[in-house]
């Protein structure tokens, strides 16, 4: 699945393409979800509000952090935006800063933006904590159309992760590897999320997990890369997950190491559907400890519109608790073993962004597993 980064930008190159019905909302000058999609999410709150005998809505977002603008409004918040919604009336929404107001309007109508001026993001930000949990299990369950912009954000991942294995080499510096990343999907309209990577020597690791800032080393033969990648299409990411071993065979340690987690997410994606309670999810992944390994990362989270509960550790790794509600369809979850060895100086991690379905899951991704030399 080898591909150009620097072919014509616009279109994804074709093994990597999209369904028909998908690439007119990568084309589009600014995409915009339909009339129908953005009124259902304006009911559900509206909804929730009356259940809760409440008459308003303070949501707010800054530098890019705090989902609910965007899925409310269309505007992905730049510096900050707060906004307030009352049924039966367009939203106001006021935004940092003043420079940034006409595109807001185009992105964000029928909402009323105006500049804000001073900040209310405290007393916002208080208010959405007292809500949150309400507002969660709003965003777990993804709608067609939100299913359809994350399968956007999923093939411009893979572009990235596709890059980063086609592009590896010795004499790289992890700085690069991150402008081969990067370069693959911002030409099509994505953002980088993430690009975290683990470099270190196959002989002598020390280093178990991705880390989140790339340090100024070259890559050696000989060396392993752990790559976690998420680019996103809108605020609406795909996320996936890979291990390869540069210029050499892998050692038994990693082969080893990338069996376990191999297993652990077939045994992990068996378990999944709706209906699947997380204590199930930890209890298949206990293989993990069973070959005589442990995690660092964790083991599952939800994704798309945050950091979705439910986030997993393992047997040997707890979370921080483990939620007593079950999994339901129209939930995205990204399945992410990051096996490592007791000490945590050497480890691997597979894995990708998946949509619970009735009966199963549904992967999004086409970047093939393994522990691939490269």
């Amino acid at each position: 699945m080898a591909i150009d980064v620097n072919e014509r930008p616009g279109r994804l190159a074709p093994d990597l393409a999209l369904p028909p019905h998908l690439q007119p909302i990568l084309e589009a000058e600014y995409p915009r979800f339909s009339a129908g999609e953005m009124a259902r999410r304006r009911s559900a709150i509206e909804h929730l509000l009356g259940e809760l005998d409440l008459d308003y809505l303070v949501y707010c977002g800054a530098n890019r952090f705090g989902s609910a603008v965007q899925w409310l409004t269309g505007w992905p918040v730049t510096a900050e935006a707060v906004g307030v919604l009352t049924p039966g009336t367009p939203d106001a929404l006021f935004i940092q800063h003043i420079n940034h107001v006409p595109l807001a309007r185009q992105l964000a109508a029928p909402a009323e933006v105006a500049w804000g001026g001073g900040s209310s993001i405290g007393a916002a930000v208080a208010a959405l904590e007292r809500r949150g949990a309400h507002y969660l299990r709003l965003r777990q369950i993804k709608s067609a159309e939100e299913i359809d912009w994350m399968r956007i954000g999923a093939a411009l991942t893979d572009r990235g992760m596709v890059a980063l294995r086609d592009g590896l080499r010795p004499g790289l510096t992890e700085r690069e590897l991150a402008d081969v990343v990067e370069r693959a999907y911002i030409a099509l309209g994505g953002t980088n999320v993430i690009h975290f990577f683990g470099v270190t020597p196959m002989a002598n690791p020390a280093i178990g997990v991705p880390t989140q800032f790339v340090a100024n080393r070259k890559v050696k033969a000989g060396d392993v890369v752990v790559a976690e990648i998420s680019a996103a299409f809108w605020e609406h990411p795909g996320q996936v997950l890979r291990s390869f071993a540069v210029d050499a065979e892998p050692t038994k340690l990693y082969r080893d190491l990338h069996a376990a987690a191999d297993a652990a997410f077939d045994a992990v994606a068996a378990v999944l559907k709706d209906g699947t309670m997380p204590q199930q999810i930890i209890d298949a992944a206990s293989l993990i400890e069973q070959a005589g390994f442990t995690i660092i990362d964790d083991l599952l989270h939800g994704y798309g519109g945050g950091y979705l509960p439910p986030v997993l550790g393992s047997r040997s790794r707890p979370g921080a608790q483990v939620p007593e509600e079950p999994l339901r369809a129209g939930m995205m979850v990204v399945i992410q073993p990051n096996v490592v060895t007791p000490d945590g100086k050497a480890g691997v991690q597979t894995g990708e962004l998946v949509l619970i379905t009735a009966t199963g899951i549904e992967p999004l991704h086409a970047v093939p597993r393994g522990l691939a030399r490269v």
